[in-house]
Formats: structure tokens, sequence, C-alpha cells
């Protein structure tokens, strides 16, 4: 543990700072990251101006935006991590065999995060890749990942997530989504019908090491238009099941 000596609050600041941009915020003022972070005017105008100097941040005199040059720093992250050189083969080949893009993502915070891709068509408005970011309550891979979570802890991230609904279908009652939770948590698996975006359906399932311990999601995503959330179950459930299985040797 470290002490209170040991800790840089200024390079704690500059993160919270680097956390406040996003697709929803890409460009943002001093005054606005003010209010973000709980900084002072003059701390967030420092960390701001101190991005700017170093390469991370474009400043047009009012408005600041990250550079490309900030993805040194998410993808830095990723290669160093094992699992996505290890899920990548299996995502590949799942992907070709049953002619649906998957996914592995891991949980941080009240996100997912995209750890490893293969798709086969573009099943969101969105590009994802390695590093997108969804919310956890609402996506298939995300509910998965909180089942695995005791249940005072997955209560906690839902009281921390912004429950807005991002479509008609989506669940935006706590208790509701803590049910739909227990019940993923029984059954081994999530099916998400339209939550995220209209007219998308996914299926989940955890993967796990030799131990036993939950370590990511793996999901397809396909076209509503092309599966009941049933007929999603019955015909890719197996194949899911079944890089779970050889996924769990390996890790």
């Amino acid at each position: 543990m470290a002490n209170k000596t040991d800790i840089i609050g200024s390079l704690a600041k500059g993160l919270q700072v680097l956390e406040c941009f996003g697709s929803d915020r890409p460009r943002l003022s001093i005054a606005e990251v003010a209010s973000l972070t709980g900084q002072d005017r003059a701390s967030a105008r420092r960390c701001l101006l101190t991005l700017h100097h170093i390469g991370y941040a474009a400043y047009d005199g009012k408005y600041f935006s990250l550079t490309p040059r900030v993805l040194r720093l998410g993808m830095g992250a990723l290669a160093a991590l094992p699992l996505p050189q290890i899920v990548q083969p299996w995502l590949d080949q799942l992907s070709e065999q049953i002619g649906q893009s998957c996914s592995v993502s891991m949980l941080d915070d009240t996100e997912i995060v995209y750890l490893a891709r293969a798709a086969q068509r573009r099943v969101m408005s969105i590009g994802l890749m390695p590093g997108s970011r969804l919310p956890a309550h609402c996506t298939s891979m995300g509910r998965v990942l909180l089942a695995a979570l005791p249940e005072q802890q997955a209560q906690a991230v839902i009281d921390a997530s912004d429950l807005t609904p991002r479509t008609v279908h989506a669940l935006h009652d706590p208790a509701d989504i803590m049910s739909e939770i227990a019940r993923v948590r029984g059954q081994g698996f999530a099916v998400i019908d339209q939550e995220v975006e209209l007219g998308l359906r996914s299926l989940a399932v955890p993967i796990m090491d030799a131990k036993g311990r939950v370590v990511a999601a793996l999901n397809i995503g396909m076209a509503s238009l092309h599966a009941t959330p049933t007929e999603l179950r019955d015909t890719y459930l197996p194949a899911l099941l079944k890089v779970q299985e050889g996924l769990r040797r390996v890790l």
C-alpha cells in the first residue's frame, strides 16, 4: 500500500482530465473539464495545457480535444495484456465457422472494454474495435461479467451507472437490471434484445480460467432480423460454449 507521500497528485489530476473525453464529449473547454473532474479552473487549465504541450491534446483557443497520440497509451496497455493474443485465434476461427461477428471484453468499472474482435460485418452504427467501450448494464458481455461478481458488488456497479435508456427496449430500473443479472448468473449466458441499439441482438458467455474464475466475456452480435432471441440462443450457444471450454484449458 502506497503512503500519501508516494502519490503524485498532479499525475492523478492529469489522468482524470484524460478520462473526461469520449465519443459524447470530444471537445471540452477548461470550465467543462473543471466541472467534470471537480478540480478548480486553474488546475484543469494547467493539466490541459500540459497535455497540449506534449502532444496529447489539440487546442483551438477555446476547446481542447485529444490527438491520436493518446492511442499510444491505450494500445500499449492492450498489447501488454496476454489475453487478447490468446483469444484472437479462437475468435477468428469462431467467426469464420458461424459467419457472425465475435468479441471478447473485460469489465472496467461501469463499462466493458473490448479486448479482441473478429468482424464478419458491421452490426452496430458505431465501429467496434479493441479499446472500444460500452455500458456494462445493457450489454450481453457486461451482464455476464456483472453476474460473475458478488451480488453486492454488482449492485454497486449498477448504482454507479448511467441507466438512461439507449433504446425503448432497454431496462433502466435498477431492480429489473439486477433481476436480469441474477437470471444470467443462474443460466450461465446472457441475451440482449435491442437494448444497446435498435436492430441488434447479442449472446454472451463468460470466459473462465483453469481455476473457474471469470476473466472476460465472449459474445456474438447480429442484426435482429436474422434471428429471434430464442433462435439466437439455440443456434449459437453451443458454439460459444465450445470455445468457452477450449479457452478454459489454456488460460
